[in-house]
């Protein structure tokens, strides 16, 4: 309330100009509703989101003298903030002078009726310990009882008073002098020297500790113990943390020349002469090249809308394809995408990011008005379009849609702040050498992320024409400003008119020079392909882009008649060739959709049946006297002909009459389950058999044929490109018995089939090969259940580790 109410002394005691620069600098607090008196004006002056504001606007100095106000926990004396700051000096006293003068017009610091400087209570919030201090001893000591505050006092050489109040005041006078605080550190060991020093340097704190009642426990740290017996160190009762300095015994530890930071003057930049040709030619340049690269980069957007990632913005391959389509680079597309949508140009519809209503005016502007548009929309954008990758070196989409970003919007005005302060006639010899400058004057502005301080938002300002030849062009200064009106009229004067005409040479190329017409860039991107954008852009016609003109519907005509209409001369004889020779081609096959065709030796019948009232839902056209092709599938053709009475048949995809015969659905038979194996029901399905029990072998007979086949070589495997497998049960072994050749799958599948028994060698998992007799089998893929003569038991077997089958010889 105090704060409250000596603010409201302080507005009500300015004059009306002094007023009106406190109210420009905190516009927030102004905004409508607008306040009714001096009173709710300082209330909204000193709430916490109204300061948050205010802050990044601050430069360097602006911040180190607020900090040590808050360190000497204001109110404070004139001189104990100059004392501290070390502007006590002629040199830096009208420095600091300065600082607390624009401290004030933003309502952060002010004096009261007594001369000293209060602040803003969430200004002073700002800091948890300001200068590496903690609080004052007084303000330590306010749980410590009376026997603690006497044991203090005792155990520095002081005759203790009566009364509580007393000994607070004695101990706290005591540790107002810094002399007495040295020579009693002088005194202490060793490590408690070393931990104080630490300590009173804003060093790292101690391991958290908590203490519940009584005095506290054993040291967490050396020497601790010493300096809390004298008051060099408090520990506080009921809290966590470590034991804290007094503010009285960090600066006497720091000693008397220790200064609080101080730098009023902003740090040096390495300046060229230039003169304001120099500077406008550049920014002319760079103005110019940016209008036309955006142009082309929404015309691009505009002819293909871009496509929206799942999780939001435009990723890289969208970027890619539009700065192909466009001919500029991903900087130039990233600026253009973001600051078009900020100008209201493009907005999300759907997983898609279209050009709005808007775009279509903005389109039909001079460059100039194009360019200050998107200008002014760079100016006060929240975040940084250029920046492609995050800290972690991963890619960011365009238009994320992420949160407003303060830092960035300072950082853009900060490098304006910056720049304006250049001397007269003189830049920045590294455009990037104005980073620290930056910083100077936005201390709390987001800078790059790797790299040089603010390289990004400078390389924009360049790419733009705001900084040219590393000072502030005429397009700058009106933009620092945020005189709309001025900043167009500089944009006119840089920046030409939009070109009409179009140099056609024999070469089948387009040249504009300077910025194209809407129409005329959209006559060109129609009958041509863009080869490059900038200063000039150049198109080249080809067979392929007439085509696509004539695709769109123009005639040879049209497309001759426009070209001429824009072209700086006559059409050059080539182009008209091209024209007249892709057009004499175009459209002489016509390719129809279709979903069947209906077809027939009897002219009159299709022509019946394309006039048929009730078959207009099928879409019937007819292409010749006996072809008709249909909209609807051949089925639902078949079926509304024969309804009403027609008798046609479909065909195949060979041209054969398909035969429609239903065949009568039938089971596969199940296995029969082999004596002594496991019953079916337990959860295994045997293959299904397409083999019949053999009849007994007559190896006599099958020696005779054998001998009398050719000796030809064995058919391929059908995974090698042979014939298909006999049976299913061949087809499920060979997917999984990776290791047996086919003659040995055949083998075991018949054996499983048949229901006979195999002997086959068998790797373990342990990596032991065996060779086991099995019998009664029963696929289980990947597996193979079987009975084995070797163990005398059912096993399991993995089929992939079968490496061989033989026939078995069962007594």
């Amino acid at each position: 309330m105090k704060s409250r109410s000596t603010l409201t002394a302080w507005l009500g005691g300015l004059d009306s100009r002094r007023l009106a620069r406190v109210l420009e600098a905190r516009r927030d607090a102004a905004s409508p509703p607008e306040p009714r008196s001096v009173g709710e004006l300082a209330d909204r002056l000193q709430r916490p989101g109204s300061v948050a504001l205010a802050l990044p606007q601050l430069a360097l100095p602006h911040l180190q003298v607020a900090e040590a106000l808050a360190a000497l926990r204001a109110p404070a004396s004139r001189d104990a903030l100059a004392e501290l700051l070390g502007a006590a000096g002629d040199g830096t006293t009208g420095d600091l002078e300065a600082v607390l003068e624009a401290l004030a017009d933003h309502a952060l610091v002010w004096p009261d009726d007594a001369g000293k400087f209060r602040m803003a209570g969430p200004l002073r919030q700002a800091w948890d310990a300001p200068l590496g201090l903690d609080a004052p001893l007084e303000e330590l000591l306010a749980g410590t009882t009376s026997d603690e505050l006497r044991a203090m006092l005792a155990a520095l050489g002081v005759k203790p008073p009566g009364s509580k109040a007393q000994r607070l005041s004695a101990l706290v006078e005591h540790h107002s002098d810094p002399e007495r605080i040295l020579s009693v550190v002088a005194k202490a060991p060793a490590a408690t020297r070393k931990l104080l020093e630490g300590r009173a340097g804003a060093g790292p704190a101690g391991p958290a500790r908590f203490v519940m009642f009584g005095s506290p426990g054993p040291d967490p740290e050396p020497g601790a113990r010493w300096a809390l017996d004298r008051g060099l160190l408090i520990q506080e009762r009921h809290r966590y943390g470590p034991a804290r300095v007094p503010a009285e015994v960090a600066l006497a530890l720091r000693g008397p020349d220790w200064h609080a930071p101080f730098q009023p003057v902003p740090p040096s930049v390495g300046l060229a002469p230039l003169t304001s040709r120099e500077v406008d030619r550049e920014a002319s340049a760079a103005a110019s090249a940016f209008a036309a690269g955006a142009a082309s980069v929404l015309a691009a957007c505009s002819t293909t809308a871009p496509a929206r990632l799942k999780s939001g913005g435009i990723g890289a391959r969208e970027l890619a394809r539009i700065g192909k389509a466009a001919q500029a680079d991903d900087a130039a597309v990233r600026l253009t995408l973001e600051t078009a949508h900020a100008a209201g140009l493009l907005a999300r519809d759907g997983d898609r990011v279209a050009p709005t209503d808007a775009y279509d005016a903005w389109a039909e502007q001079e460059p100039s008005e194009q360019f200050a548009i998107l200008l002014q929309a760079w100016r006060n954008l929240p975040l940084t379009p250029t920046q492609a990758r995050d800290e972690d070196n991963k890619a960011l989409p365009a238009l994320v849609g992420a949160p407003p970003c303060n830092g960035c919007v300072q950082a853009r005005h900060g490098l304006l702040d910056a720049a304006a302060r250049l001397p007269a006639g003189q830049g920045a010899r590294v455009a990037s050498h104005l980073g620290p400058l930056v910083a100077w004057h936005r201390p709390l502005a987001d800078s790059s992320p790797d790299g040089p301080p603010f390289a990004t938002v400078i390389r924009e300002a360049e790419l733009l024409g705001v900084l040219a030849r590393g000072a502030l062009s005429a397009i700058g200064v009106h933009l620092r400003t945020g005189d709309a009106e001025s900043l167009g009229v500089e944009c006119r004067r840089l920046l030409p008119s939009a070109t009409a005409t179009a140099r056609i040479g024999a070469d089948l190329t387009a040249v504009v020079t300077g910025t194209p017409s809407t129409r005329l860039a959209a006559l060109l991107d129609s009958v041509a392909d863009r080869e490059t954008s900038g200063t000039a852009s150049v198109w080249r016609f080809s067979a392929g882009s007439v085509r696509r003109a004539l695709d769109a519907g123009r005639t040879p005509e049209d497309i001759t008649a426009d070209l001429a209409a824009v072209a700086a001369g006559p059409l050059p004889q080539p182009l008209s060739y091209l024209i007249t020779d892709t057009a004499r081609g175009h459209g002489r096959v016509r390719i129809s959709p279709a979903a069947c065709v209906l077809h027939g030796d009897e002219p009159a019948l299709l022509a019946e049946l394309a006039a048929h009232r009730r078959l207009a839902k099928l879409g019937l056209r007819q292409l010749a006297p006996t072809v008709l092709i249909s909209r609807s599938p051949l089925d639902t053709t078949l079926a509304a002909l024969r309804a009403e009475g027609y008798a046609p048949v479909a065909e195949t995809d060979e041209g054969t009459v398909r035969i429609e015969k239903t065949r009568p659905r039938r089971a596969a038979a199940p296995i029969p389950t082999p004596r002594g194996s496991r019953a079916s029901g337990g959860g295994r399905t045997a293959a299904p058999s397409t083999a019949k029990k053999s009849a007994a072998l007559d190896p006599s007979a099958l020696a005779t044929r054998l001998l009398a086949a050719p000796a030809t070589a064995p058919e391929p495997a059908p995974f090698e490109g042979g014939e298909p497998f006999a049976t299913d049960t061949e087809e499920i072994v060979a997917g999984w018995a990776k290791r047996l050749p086919y003659t040995d799958i055949r083998q075991l599948a018949h054996a499983i089939d048949a229901g006979q028994a195999i002997t086959v060698e068998y790797v373990a998992t342990s990596g032991n090969r065996t060779v086991r007799t099995l019998s009664h089998l029963e696929l289980d893929p990947p597996y193979l259940v079987a009975w084995c003569h070797l163990r005398e038991d059912e096993r399991v077997f993995t089929l992939s580790r079968i490496h061989s089958v033989m026939s078995a010889a069962l007594e």
